[in-house]
C-alpha cells in the first residue's frame, strides 16, 4: 500500500511540475504568428501582430470590423461576462432599486474569487452594484443583481444567453453571471464585441465603465466606507491613451487575459476585444490595435457624400423639387447614415446593393425608411444607410432635419405618365367634337342636309348673301 501511495505521490508531483513549468510568455510569441484574417482582404490596412489568440476592432457605429483575428472561435471570457451582466441590470430594473444579498449569492462564488466583501443580508442599490460589478469586478455582487432582476441565478443565465442570441452572437453561452471558468461558459471575439457594443450604446454604463476608482460610504444597510481600484490600465492612466470611454478586465487561469475596451476619436468609436493574452500585454495590444484603427480609418457621412445614383437604375436623377415645381414628399438618405473606410479610399470605392428587407431596429430610427443601401469594400461590409421618404416644405427645405440629401425621380414612369395623359386627352377631345355636332345637327336628315349644302359651297354652287 505505501508503495502505491508513493507512486501517486510521485505522479501527482511530476504533474504539478510539468504544469508550473509551462512557458505562457512562449505561447503568446507562437500566437504572433496565427493568422489575421482582415489581412486578406484586398486594398485593406495591414494589421499588427499581437500575442493574443483572438482579438477584434469593430466600429460601434456601423459594426463594422476593422482588424479580425479568430474573431469566432469559441473561448473563455473571464470576468469580461459581467459586461452582459450589467447591460440586462439597467435594462431590467431601475438604478434606485435595492439589491439585497442573499446566502447563495454569497457563497456560490469562491472566497479568494474577486469580490468587495458582502454579506448575507446586506443591500446597495443598484447604481452602487453597477460599480461594483465593473469597478470592482465582484462576483457576488452579480450574482445578487442577478436574483433580482430574474428571481434567481438560473433564470438570469438564461436571460444572459437569450439576450446574446439576439444581438446576435452565434458563438457563445454563458452558465454564470460573473464569468467564473466553467467548460461550459464561453463566447468568441466577435460575440463579445456584439455585447459591449450594445454595452457602450448606454450613457450611464459608459460612464460606469470608466470609472477607476469608485467610493462605497457607510449606510443603514451596508456598515463599510471603503474605495474600489479599477484594474484596467487605460482607465486608470497607467497605460496612457486618449479618447477611453471604458472597459472591462477578466481573468481566470485557463482563460488568462481578457479584455474589453472602448474608445472615440474625431468621430469614430471603436470597440477593442482581447481574448487569451498574457499580462499586461492585454493593455499594449489594445493601445496598438486602437492606434491601428484610428490611423487607417474614417467615417463617411453616406448622405453627404455619395452623389451616385441611387437605386441603382441610370433613369434615376436628381431634382430638388417634384415635376410640377411645387415642394413634396420625396426621397432622401437619412442623415445620421455612417459608413467606415480605409483612409487611402474614397466612397466611390465601394459597392453598394439595395434591399427592401427592414428591420425594427431601421424602422424604429426611421420610420420612413422605405429601403436599406448596403455598403461593401471589397466584399467587406462596411455600413448601410436607409433611404427615406422625407416631406419637403415650401422653400424647398427637407421638413425634418434627420433626413437631407437628392431626390430621384424616374424618367421612364414620366414618359409613361405623359403618353398616357396625351392619349387620354386625344380621346376626350374626339368624344367631345363628337358629342358637339350631336348637339347642333340632332337628327339624321340634318347632318345630311348640312353635308350637301357643304359640298355644294365647295363647287361655287351655293353663296351666302
Amino acid at each position: 500500500m505505501s508503495v502505491i501511495t508513493f507512486m501517486i505521490l510521485a505522479y501527482s508531483l511530476s504533474f504539478t511540475s510539468f504544469a508550473e513549468t509551462i512557458d505562457y510568455q512562449a505561447e503568446a510569441e507562437q500566437r504572433k504568428e496565427l493568422p489575421i484574417q482582415s489581412n486578406e482582404t484586398s486594398g485593406w490596412p495591414e494589421g499588427p501582430q499581437i500575442g493574443a489568440e483572438a482579438a477584434i476592432v469593430m466600429d460601434a457605429s456601423t459594426g463594422t470590423i476593422l482588424y479580425a483575428k479568430n474573431i469566432h472561435e469559441e473561448l473563455y471570457p473571464a470576468s469580461t461576462t459581467k459586461i452582459m451582466t450589467c447591460l440586462l441590470a439597467v435594462e431590467n430594473a431601475s438604478l434606485s432599486d435595492k439589491i439585497t444579498f442573499s446566502n447563495e449569492a454569497v457563497f456560490s462564488v469562491p472566497r479568494d474569487g474577486s469580490s468587495i466583501g458582502m454579506d448575507v443580508g446586506e443591500s446597495i442599490t443598484l447604481e452602487q452594484a453597477l460599480f461594483g460589478i465593473m469597478v470592482g469586478s465582484a462576483n457576488e455582487v452579480a450574482n445578487a443583481v442577478a436574483e433580482h432582476v430574474s428571481g434567481s441565478i438560473d433564470a438570469f443565465v438564461n436571460l444572459m444567453n437569450q439576450r446574446a442570441s439576439e444581438l446576435g452572437c452565434t458563438n457563445t453561452h454563458f452558465n454564470n453571471t460573473n464569468g467564473l471558468q466553467d467548460d461550459d461558459h464561453y463566447t468568441s471575439a466577435y460575440d463579445l464585441a456584439l455585447i459591449a457594443r450594445a454595452f457602450f450604446n448606454n450613457e450611464l454604463l459608459c460612464k460606469v465603465g470608466n470609472t477607476p476608482r469608485y467610493h462605497f460610504t457607510e449606510t443603514s444597510t451596508q456598515p463599510d466606507d471603503f474605495y474600489l481600484n479599477n484594474k484596467h490600465k487605460l482607465i486608470t492612466g497607467e497605460v496612457k491613451f486618449d479618447g477611453i470611454i471604458g472597459g472591462k478586465t477578466g481573468y481566470t487561469d485557463q482563460a488568462r487575459e481578457t479584455l474589453v475596451t472602448c474608445a472615440e476619436r474625431d468621430g469614430v468609436k471603436l470597440i477593442c476585444v482581447i481574448l487569451k493574452e498574457e499580462s499586461p500585454s492585454q493593455f499594449t495590444d489594445t493601445v496598438t490595435l486602437f492606434n491601428y484603427g484610428f490611423n487607417n480609418f474614417t467615417s463617411v457621412n453616406v448622405a453627404d457624400t455619395d452623389t451616385r445614383y441611387m437605386p441603382n437604375d441610370s433613369l434615376f436623377f436628381e431634382s430638388e423639387n417634384d415635376v410640377f415645381g411645387r415642394s413634396g414628399t420625396i426621397l432622401s438618405l437619412s442623415k445620421s447614415s455612417t459608413i467606415i473606410i480605409p483612409k487611402t479610399s474614397s466612397i466611390n470605392d465601394t459597392d453598394y446593393s439595395v434591399s427592401y428587407d427592414l428591420t425594427e431596429d431601421d424602422l424604429s430610427s426611421s420610420p420612413s425608411a422605405i429601403a436599406k443601401i448596403s455598403y461593401t469594400y471589397n466584399g467587406v461590409p462596411i455600413g448601410t444607410a436607409l433611404l427615406c421618404y422625407a416631406a419637403q416644405r415650401g422653400n424647398g427645405n427637407f421638413g425634418g432635419s434627420a433626413h437631407t440629401h437628392t431626390t430621384y425621380i424616374n424618367v421612364y414612369y414620366i414618359f409613361i405618365s405623359a403618353a398616357a395623359f396625351v392619349v387620354l386627352m386625344t380621346i376626350i377631345s374626339t368624344v367631345s367634337a363628337r358629342v358637339s355636332l350631336n348637339r347642333r345637327y340632332t337628327s339624321k336628315n340634318d347632318r345630311l342636309r348640312y353635308k350637301r349644302r357643304k359640298r355644294e359651297y365647295k363647287k361655287g354652287k351655293l353663296h351666302f348673301k
